[in-house]
């Protein structure tokens, strides 16, 4: 690893508003962090500024960048923000600051222009700011930003792993995938504003990822740590995991619409539940039947408050009732201060006896063979298509599930039926479609 360099200095605000305006200084690089200030905390920097008491250093990352210099922000982030927002310069996110102006000393609430027509504006941008001027290695750089974001309101593991490999296609692909699905999260409780800010849907859906590409549960830290050091998913793999990710995450909304209102919406419960419909889908289970995925809810309903009676009366210090067994053994993996890997195993083993044996399972052979081919062919009248009536060859005919394999029709002669290649592509998974009776 190479070192780090670095100078001390003093620039005042106005220096960085320049620095700002002229593109030179970056205040979201590949490594950092999202904002995670509340306005109270803004409102109280600004207050601190005005009472010119000293504030902690900034750290910048001196670059080049097409010939020019440009300074990444590697702490300081949410105190440069907020300046910048308070004076307008990042639009729609202007807010009020209290401090004592008048004479009297009394407090009031002041913005940005309160300032400029008391013609105060200088007490903010002639305020310094210490900051140390780094460069060097960009792994060192990455280290440093981990290291000096480890106290205060530390860096969280998902921040952690986006500063250290934010280049990695794995975790674009799941930022991405974490955009979609961030207002499901936040409207069904799975996660609360606060933790998207601190890139917990991210890391969920990291966590759903690997768990598809190891056809199980995991470890968390472990394996999302080792995934992303590696580089190793990539290309089709990547590809397939994300479309394992984006199926499973679409099945839960629809078979269980209304999670919310469950424990299911809490983090670890849910990440249990996505994860076993990834197993379903692998063993090929049919989860598309409105009458089983009913039955399925109300076993998950009931589950739930089973779960949470349980806890319940934990905290009451009452006997558990015959039959409350399961719920007690449940709620246990959920109990411990960290979500290990045995938890993790025991929730879906409990989940998977809960709600497998609801579902029908899809016939293994998916094609019909050459032999019942052959059968259906001889043993046709006259060979049309069973839509529009056309008259088939044996070069141009095609053999349709009556009831479509994807919800649950068998591969059997008894379900099979001839069809052109138009109509069967048409088809999809319908029932039926309508027989258009023409004579080609």
């Amino acid at each position: 690893m190479g070192t780090i360099n670095y100078t001390s200095d003093q620039k005042t605000i106005l220096d960085l508003q320049n620095m700002y305006q002229n593109g030179q200084l970056d205040l979201n690089p590949g490594f950092q962090r999202s904002s995670v200030w509340t306005e109270r905390d803004r409102a109280k920097l600004i207050n601190s500024i005005l009472r010119n008491y000293p504030l902690p250093s900034i750290f910048l990352y001196c670059r080049n960048k097409d010939g020019n210099i440009v300074y990444d922000v590697i702490d300081g982030k949410q105190r440069i923000e907020s300046i910048l927002m308070f004076m307008g310069l990042k639009r729609g996110n202007r807010f009020w600051a209290k401090d004592q102006l008048s004479e009297d000393g009394s407090e009031e609430w002041i913005d940005w222009n309160t300032l400029k027509r008391r013609k105060l504006q200088h007490r903010i941008t002639g305020y310094k700011l210490q900051a140390i001027e780094t460069s060097g290695d960009a792994g060192e750089i990455i280290e440093l930003f981990v290291r000096i974001n480890s106290t205060g309101k530390a860096l969280t593991g998902a921040e952690r792993r986006h500063a250290q490999y934010f280049k990695s296609d794995f975790l674009k692909k799941a930022g991405q995938l974490a955009m979609r699905y961030t207002k499901y999260f936040k409207e069904n409780g799975v996660l609360s504003s606060g933790q998207v800010s601190r890139m917990k849907h991210v890391e969920l859906v990291c966590e759903l990822m690997v768990s598809a590409h190891a056809e199980g549960v995991i470890n968390k830290k472990a394996a999302l740590d080792k995934i992303m050091q590696s580089e190793s998913m990539k290309g089709r793999q990547l590809t397939r995991v994300t479309q394992q990710v984006v199926t499973s995450l679409n099945r839960l909304k629809k078979m269980f619409p209304s999670v919310r209102q469950t424990r299911f919406c809490k983090l670890s419960d849910f990440y249990s539940l996505a994860v076993l419909l990834q197993r379903f889908e692998r063993e090929g289970l049919i989860l598309t039947d409105k009458a089983r995925n009913q039955v399925a809810w109300d076993l998950l309903v009931n589950f739930s408050n089973g779960v949470d009676d349980v806890r319940l009366k934990r905290k009451q210090l009452e006997n558990l009732q015959p039959g409350q067994a399961l719920y007690r053994e449940y709620l246990l993996t959920v109990m411990e201060a960290t979500d290990e890997i045995n938890n993790r195993r025991q929730r879906e083993r409990v989940l998977y006896g809960l709600l497998a044996s609801i579902f029908q399972k899809k016939d293994s052979a998916r094609i019909f063979s050459q032999e019942q081919r052959r059968i259906l062919w001889n043993t046709t009248g006259v060979p049309r298509c069973s839509v529009c009536n056309k008259l088939l060859s044996w070069h141009d005919f095609t053999i349709d599930h009556k009831t479509a394999h994807s919800i649950g029709g068998a591969t059997r002669l008894d379900n099979a039926e001839l069809m052109c290649r138009k109509d069967n592509s048409g088809k999809g998974n319908k029932l039926t479609i309508p027989r258009r009776r023409k004579t080609h």
